[in-house]
């Protein structure tokens, strides 16, 4: 049998869970898609309901539009947010400069892995696929079809082994650093919107992996 960490078939995102203010996020099983908003309410945050060990997950997402300063928005995979021994993988757009992107992953609780990537457009001019490969010895971002960064486990090294939820919200990042990493909510331009379709996820999960979800 083929390992089941290497294959790339995926499907279309069914069921999602919404973690908190549900009446800020809509999603459409028929179009696959999600959207996400920021306003007097707060963000968002939804979930698979689901985990995964290992596979590719994709998205084409459009970020909001207008002066999103202190703004987080985001898509990554976690085996618990919260959890301070979580492992993760992200894609984290920083309001403040809708022309980057950060990623960074997760051992047990321990990050500090982060990398600034120019990303060449607008990330809220249209819809961008973004794409995360992740293999029990390699992890791949991967934006437009273009491999943006690759890592390796390395012999001695923390590796993400956890099985892990796919997520996505948006949240106010300001307070972090004094407003050095997102930037100072301004929110003139409220309420902002990101949009999320054609979100696909790996076949099998966690559970059909056997492994402890």
């Amino acid at each position: 049998m083929a390992d089941p960490a290497l294959h790339e078939e995926t499907r279309p995102i069914k069921q999602i869970a919404v973690d908190y203010t549900t009446e800020a996020c809509t999603h459409c099983p028929d179009s696959n898609s999600i959207t996400l908003t920021y306003d007097h309410r707060g963000g968002s945050r939804w979930r698979s309901t689901t985990r995964f060990l290992y596979g590719t997950f994709s998205s084409l997402i459009q970020c909001p539009k207008g002066n999103t300063s202190g703004l987080n928005f985001n898509i990554y995979l976690s085996s618990l947010e919260g959890d301070k021994s979580q492992d993760e993988i992200d894609f984290e757009f920083l309001g403040k400069d809708k022309t980057i992107v950060q990623t960074n992953y997760y051992t047990k609780g321990t990050g500090n892995r982060e990398r600034i990537h120019d990303l060449g457009f607008d990330c809220a001019d249209g819809f961008h696929e973004y794409v995360i490969k992740w293999c029990p010895d390699l992890i791949e971002w991967v934006i437009d079809g273009k491999v943006v960064r690759r890592e390796e486990r390395k012999e001695g090294e923390g590796f993400p082994d956890k099985p892990m939820f796919l997520y996505s919200s948006v949240w106010d990042a300001s307070y972090i650093a004094q407003g050095a990493w997102t930037g100072t909510y301004v929110g003139s331009d409220a309420p902002y919107v990101c949009f999320y379709k054609d979100i696909r996820v790996p076949v099998r999960t966690a559970v059909d992996c056997s492994c402890d979800s």
